[in-house]
């Protein structure tokens, strides 16, 4: 693809010569003669000049640079939408197999495909485009949107409704019965969870995801969040749109985050928490109760900018214990005088 095309494509701006052949898309470090790669600061600059790279997406062009630029808003963005363009796995239409069980009861939409293995149960709805991988079960009258994509040993107990354009990875449990016991003869007695799960449109689920169904009601994924692998989202959860959820995330039953809110890696949320949208919280933070918009670390959890202060004095303990006791002592010593 020359390279004029390919910055028409993106809506970048050229700079340099348009006539050269881009055959590749990658990341500064792997780049190779023909690649485009992107630069979304100035940091790289020098690992950039090292390698042969035929072109750069830049946010500004970059003078010292004696190669091809194109100048894009968002490089990144711009990166992601050249990998899919040059690289995006396309699935192609199959068909059912005559591996699958499919109950008669159930209503697949045309240009489903079905690969074997996969269990779908009585009243199950499938929309069109969508693809079903190997040893996915379905169970009883959930409904799938257009154009999702199931990977393989995905379970999705019943009455679950999953939009459409909807991703996911294989391993994930989807409506398994939430964590709900009563105390009470000397034994924790189920709560039987009845609710549902509901995920809506252009939501993508990692790899070894659980996501229990409620109580009662529903525990909800909002359009367009983005949930990473190894994630545990609790009964009654519910959960904004554009929220971002990163590995080993921890969400305790009836909790809410907000719209467009980012926990890193390991975070937990107690029960009944209440995330503001917009709110960050760092890795390995715990967050509880009603959490106001803006950015936090630790455990408990504190303002961002207090934790980091606190972190340093933390590491400094030891040095500060000695310096303590020292002082304790000279004015021991003081009074012995006195």
């Amino acid at each position: 693809m020359k390279l004029d095309a390919l910055a028409e494509l993106i809506g970048g701006e050229l700079k340099g010569d348009g006539s050269i052949e881009i055959t590749g898309v990658a990341g500064i470090s792997d780049a190779r003669e023909g690649d485009i790669t992107f630069l979304s600061g100035t940091k790289l600059i020098a690992e950039l000049r090292e390698r042969p790279a035929a072109a750069v997406l830049v946010k500004d062009f970059i003078a010292e640079l004696q190669m091809p630029q194109v100048k894009t808003r968002n490089p990144l963005y711009a990166f992601a939408k050249l990998l899919k363009h040059f690289y995006g796995r396309s699935i192609q239409h199959r068909g059912i197999s005559k591996n699958a069980f499919i109950s008669g009861e159930a209503e697949i939409a045309p240009d489903v495909t079905i690969y074997d293995f996969a269990y779908i149960s009585g009243r199950v709805r499938i929309g069109p485009g969508s693809v079903i991988f190997p040893g996915v079960f379905i169970g009883e009258a959930c409904s799938i949107g257009e154009e999702c994509t199931i990977y393989p040993n995905v379970t999705i107990m019943e009455n679950a409704v999953i939009g459409n354009r909807v991703i996911i990875h294989p391993n994930s449990v989807i409506g398994s019965d939430g964590f709900g016991y009563v105390f009470e003869e000397g034994r924790h007695n189920k709560i039987p969870q009845v609710g549902k799960v509901l995920i809506e449109d252009d939501v993508e689920i990692g790899a070894g995801v659980t996501i229990d169904r409620a109580t009662t009601g529903a525990t909800v994924i909002g359009k367009g969040t983005k949930i990473d692998n190894l994630v545990q989202i609790g009964h009654n959860v519910r959960v904004g749109s554009n929220v971002i959820l990163v590995a080993q995330v921890g969400v305790s039953g009836s909790s809410f985050i907000g719209d467009g809110a980012m926990l890193g890696g390991q975070a937990g949320v107690a029960d009944h928490a209440v995330i503001e949208a917009g709110t960050m919280i760092a890795a390995k933070s715990g967050a509880m109760g009603e959490v106001k918009r803006g950015v936090y670390g630790g455990a408990p959890m504190i303002p961002h900018r207090d934790w980091l202060k606190a972190s340093a004095l933390f590491a400094r303990l030891p040095e500060l214990k000695k310096r303590i006791e020292a002082l304790e002592k000279r004015l021991s010593d003081l009074k012995d005088k006195c």
